[in-house]
Protein backbone atom coordinates (compact mmCIF):
# COMPACT_ATOMS: atom_id res chain seq x y z
CA UNK A 1 0.00 0.00 0.00
CA UNK A 2 1.21 3.53 -1.26
CA UNK A 3 1.27 6.37 1.51
CA UNK A 4 -1.00 8.59 1.36
CA UNK A 5 -0.17 12.46 1.24
CA UNK A 6 -2.35 15.09 2.72
CA UNK A 7 -3.00 17.50 -0.40
CA UNK A 8 -5.26 19.86 -1.48
CA UNK A 9 -9.14 19.00 -1.80
CA UNK A 10 -9.70 19.64 -5.07
CA UNK A 11 -12.28 17.59 -7.10
CA UNK A 12 -12.35 16.67 -10.55
CA UNK A 13 -15.06 19.73 -11.05
CA UNK A 14 -12.59 22.01 -9.15
CA UNK A 15 -9.65 21.07 -11.07
CA UNK A 16 -7.98 23.26 -13.30
CA UNK A 17 -6.23 20.43 -15.33
CA UNK A 18 -9.66 18.92 -15.44
CA UNK A 19 -11.18 21.82 -17.45
CA UNK A 20 -8.18 22.04 -19.78
CA UNK A 21 -8.54 18.35 -20.79
CA UNK A 22 -12.20 18.59 -21.06
CA UNK A 23 -11.67 21.50 -23.19
CA UNK A 24 -13.70 24.03 -20.70
CA UNK A 25 -10.14 26.51 -19.87
CA UNK A 26 -8.55 27.44 -22.78
CA UNK A 27 -4.41 26.49 -23.00
CA UNK A 28 -2.20 26.77 -25.99
CA UNK A 29 -2.18 22.39 -26.67
CA UNK A 30 0.48 21.11 -28.10
CA UNK A 31 -0.01 17.29 -27.91
CA UNK A 32 -2.60 15.06 -27.14
CA UNK A 33 -3.83 11.83 -27.56
CA UNK A 34 -6.74 9.71 -25.99
CA UNK A 35 -4.56 9.45 -22.70
CA UNK A 36 -2.70 12.60 -22.29
CA UNK A 37 -2.56 16.09 -23.45
CA UNK A 38 0.62 18.27 -22.95
CA UNK A 39 -0.25 22.46 -22.78
CA UNK A 40 2.26 25.33 -22.52
CA UNK A 41 2.48 26.33 -18.46
CA UNK A 42 1.11 29.57 -18.27
CA UNK A 43 4.32 30.68 -15.19
CA UNK A 44 7.17 29.60 -17.41
CA UNK A 45 10.38 28.60 -15.35
CA UNK A 46 12.31 27.73 -19.06
CA UNK A 47 12.27 29.56 -22.28
CA UNK A 48 10.41 26.18 -23.04
CA UNK A 49 7.78 24.98 -20.36
CA UNK A 50 5.18 22.27 -21.24
CA UNK A 51 2.99 20.45 -18.97
CA UNK A 52 1.84 16.81 -20.04
CA UNK A 53 -0.75 15.61 -18.04
CA UNK A 54 -3.38 12.45 -17.88
CA UNK A 55 -7.00 12.63 -19.55
CA UNK A 56 -7.40 10.74 -15.88
CA UNK A 57 -7.43 12.82 -12.70
CA UNK A 58 -4.62 10.94 -10.48
CA UNK A 59 -4.09 13.50 -7.27
CA UNK A 60 -0.44 12.78 -7.10
CA UNK A 61 2.15 10.20 -7.74
CA UNK A 62 1.62 8.98 -4.03
CA UNK A 63 -1.61 8.22 -5.48
CA UNK A 64 -1.00 6.26 -8.39
CA UNK A 65 -1.87 2.78 -8.46
CA UNK A 66 0.23 -0.13 -9.87
CA UNK A 67 -2.94 -0.06 -12.44
CA UNK A 68 -0.94 3.37 -13.80
CA UNK A 69 1.82 1.55 -14.29
CA UNK A 70 1.12 1.72 -18.31
CA UNK A 71 -0.13 5.90 -18.20
CA UNK A 72 3.26 6.71 -16.11
CA UNK A 73 5.11 5.67 -18.99
CA UNK A 74 3.14 7.12 -21.70
CA UNK A 75 3.39 10.03 -19.84
CA UNK A 76 7.35 10.01 -19.71
CA UNK A 77 7.45 9.30 -23.27
CA UNK A 78 4.98 12.12 -24.45
CA UNK A 79 7.38 14.07 -22.52
CA UNK A 80 10.16 13.25 -24.99
CA UNK A 81 7.88 13.70 -27.89
CA UNK A 82 7.04 17.34 -26.58
CA UNK A 83 11.05 17.59 -26.33
CA UNK A 84 11.26 16.92 -29.57
CA UNK A 85 8.38 19.03 -30.89
CA UNK A 86 9.88 21.96 -28.78
CA UNK A 87 13.27 21.49 -30.52
CA UNK A 88 14.76 20.84 -27.13
CA UNK A 89 15.45 16.79 -27.75
CA UNK A 90 19.08 17.29 -29.00
CA UNK A 91 20.42 19.69 -26.28
CA UNK A 92 18.91 18.57 -23.32
CA UNK A 93 15.78 19.34 -21.22
CA UNK A 94 14.53 18.40 -18.22
CA UNK A 95 11.41 16.09 -17.03
CA UNK A 96 10.14 16.45 -12.94
CA UNK A 97 6.97 15.31 -11.36
CA UNK A 98 6.37 17.13 -8.05
CA UNK A 99 4.51 15.29 -5.51
CA UNK A 100 2.76 16.91 -2.52
CA UNK A 101 2.66 21.01 -1.48
CA UNK A 102 6.00 20.68 0.21
CA UNK A 103 7.86 19.91 -3.31
CA UNK A 104 6.05 22.40 -4.91
CA UNK A 105 3.16 20.49 -6.37
CA UNK A 106 0.18 23.18 -6.64
CA UNK A 107 -2.25 21.92 -8.99
CA UNK A 108 -3.41 18.56 -7.42
CA UNK A 109 -3.50 16.75 -10.80
CA UNK A 110 -0.76 14.68 -11.31
CA UNK A 111 1.49 16.40 -14.38
CA UNK A 112 5.12 16.12 -16.21
CA UNK A 113 6.77 19.37 -16.46
CA UNK A 114 8.95 19.31 -19.53
CA UNK A 115 11.49 22.38 -19.76
CA UNK A 116 14.61 23.29 -21.36
CA UNK A 117 15.70 25.84 -24.00
CA UNK A 118 18.31 27.09 -20.92
CA UNK A 119 20.64 25.35 -19.22
CA UNK A 120 19.62 23.80 -15.83
CA UNK A 121 21.38 24.17 -12.75
CA UNK A 122 21.67 21.29 -9.86
CA UNK A 123 20.28 20.60 -7.12
CA UNK A 124 17.38 21.64 -8.92
CA UNK A 125 16.09 23.75 -5.42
Amino acid sequence: MLPQLAHNPQTMASCLFCKIVAGETPARIVYQDDRVVAFADLHPQAPVHILVVPRKHIVSLAQAGSQDEGLLGHLMLVGAEVARQEGILEDGYRSVINTGALAGQSVFHIHLHVLGGRSMQWPPG
